[in-house]
């Protein structure tokens, strides 16, 4: 594929896809996550493909919700690992999370893959992927019910990159807070996480990293005080609003330009 140009509308857009279609020949992404891509880039589109007010504050109290927590694990699956793995790493580090491969289409030679390619961005270790340390989440109705037992199924805090609504009920069952980035604010991950951050993976990561630098160091009152003033069912409502809007502006261009 011939360099874009960055006066390219759809320049972004192309090149997140570029990256999603180079992680699928390097055996990170299968084709349902490339078609799961498509899904939540139409999400996205309704939002200006901007990160909103929303979303920030939702990185803010997200940021300060793994800062505090005593073993907050990253959940990583394909198109995670092919769209932001210098940021998995480095959120990794700053608020000291595991990171866990967690595929609901797994293989060994795919969970290797995703692990090596972490760690070639700079992962110390990467969990979920020896035997010897795999345990099943029964109320988990998925391949994604085996993790690490040093990770996911030992975890306070689990950040859940891209759409999982079955595995994020069953981990708020079991008491863990969940944090989930959902490009669709209806969805069943956005409705059952305790913080929601509905935006683009490749934005909020990088947001997520900056956020958790800022705040590490800072007093627990307050990061807990930045954790009690967020309300995730506010934030969604708030967010459906600006997507609402957003539509019912574009069906008037549209109306416009068709019929005058």
């Amino acid at each position: 594929m011939e360099e874009l140009s960055p006066l390219h509308p759809r320049a972004e857009s192309l090149r997140i896809r570029k990256k999603l279609v180079e992680g699928f020949k390097r055996g990170l992404v299968v084709e349902e996550g490339l078609a799961a891509h498509g899904r939540g880039e139409a999400f996205d589109y309704l939002l200006g493909e901007k990160t909103t007010r929303e979303a920030r504050r939702a990185i803010r109290a997200a940021a300060a919700a793994m800062l505090l927590a005593k073993n907050p694990v990253i959940s990583v699956n394909g198109n995670a690992a092919a769209l932001v793995p210098n940021e998995v790493v480095d959120l990794s580090k700053v608020t000291g999370a595991k990171i866990e491969v967690n595929l609901f289409h797994p293989s060994e030679k795919r969970e290797a893959a995703i692990a090596r390619w972490l760690r070639q961005h700079g992962a110390d270790e990467v969990y979920g992927l020896e035997p010897k340390f795999s345990q099943k989440i029964e109320e988990i109705h998925s391949n994604r019910r085996k993790v690490d037992q040093r990770g996911i199924a030992a975890a306070d805090v689990v950040l859940v990159p891209l759409e999982d609504g079955d595995r994020t009920e069953a981990l708020r069952r079991l008491g863990k807070q969940v944090i989930a980035v959902d490009l669709n604010p209806i969805s069943r991950t956005a409705r059952a996480a305790n913080i929601t951050i509905v935006d683009n993976i490749v934005r909020a990561f990088p947001l997520l990293v900056s956020n958790a630098r800022d705040l590490s160091g800072k007093k627990e009152a307050r990061l807990l005080a930045i954790i009690r003033s967020f309300d995730n069912n506010a934030n969604i409502s708030a967010t459906l609003k600006l997507m609402f809007k957003r539509l019912e502006r574009l069906s008037r261009d549209i109306a416009k330009t068709f019929y005058g």
